[in-house]
């Protein structure tokens, strides 16, 4: 199932969209989040401090959080463009939006939100599926998943397959250094990454595999329970 039209990663804006005041780095603001009926998508709008103490009251968001501006410190390092990253991989499955990728995408983004670069902002419910929403903790992009409710059983095989898409692709790239789009999209990678741990570009590690697994389970007990 394809994600709303046009809403599948959206950027964070550079200043208030009440107020027009330009966001310093560090300063706080508020993400919210609304259903675009238009464009059967979703409408992001960003807050500052003031707007919205002024505006709460009147907002219907169906997801809102506090966050901070942290503008993407540029970042070279060969080790980062060299490869293709879980968050790369991510990023680029998402925005080419094909079904059979919808489990990958899931698995990669439990792996970067427990490498603490994504966090988890919202939950989404529409008729047929959940939406899972993101923020990316260095560059306040939001990111939208459809969560495919794995089964336990499940899980352990699409792991294998993000590790070896891991793998195949970083080869591909050592053999082919000079491709310009992989360029563009890992240093695009490398301007938003964290000063944190870093999700492993390669085999999963045995802890993340069974932490994994736990947050799917619970994942689906709070489906079932709800």
């Amino acid at each position: 199932m394809a994600i709303q039209k046009d809403w599948k990663i959206s950027r964070r804006h550079s200043k208030c969209t009440h107020s027009g005041e330009k966001f310093a780095d560090g300063q706080s603001f508020y993400t919210c989040i609304f259903d675009d009926p238009e464009n059967e998508g979703f409408l992001r709008k960003d807050f500052s401090e003031a707007a919205w103490e002024d505006l709460s009251d009147t907002l219907e968001p169906f997801s809102f959080w506090k966050t901070t501006c942290k503008y993407p410190k540029e970042d070279t390092s060969p080790e980062v463009l060299g490869n293709e990253s879980a968050e790369t991989m991510l990023r680029r499955m998402i925005e080419e939006d094909e079904a059979c990728t919808e489990n990958a995408r899931y698995i990669l983004t439990l792996m970067l939100e427990r490498k603490k670069a994504l966090i988890p902002v919202g939950v989404k419910e529409t008729e047929s599926s959940r939406l899972l929403l993101y923020e990316h903790r260095a560059s306040g992009d939001v990111l939208v998943v459809r969560d495919p409710q794995l089964k336990l059983d499940e899980v352990e095989a699409v792991q294998q397959e993000v590790s070896l898409l891991l793998d195949q692709n970083n080869t591909q790239q050592e053999n082919n250094p000079s491709d310009p789009e992989a360029g563009e999209q890992d240093a695009a990678a490398a301007d938003s990454e964290t000063t944190g741990d870093q999700a492993s570009d390669g085999d999963l590690a045995e802890s993340d595999t069974e932490e994994i697994e736990v947050e799917v389970e619970a994942e689906n007990e709070e489906i079932t329970s709800s």
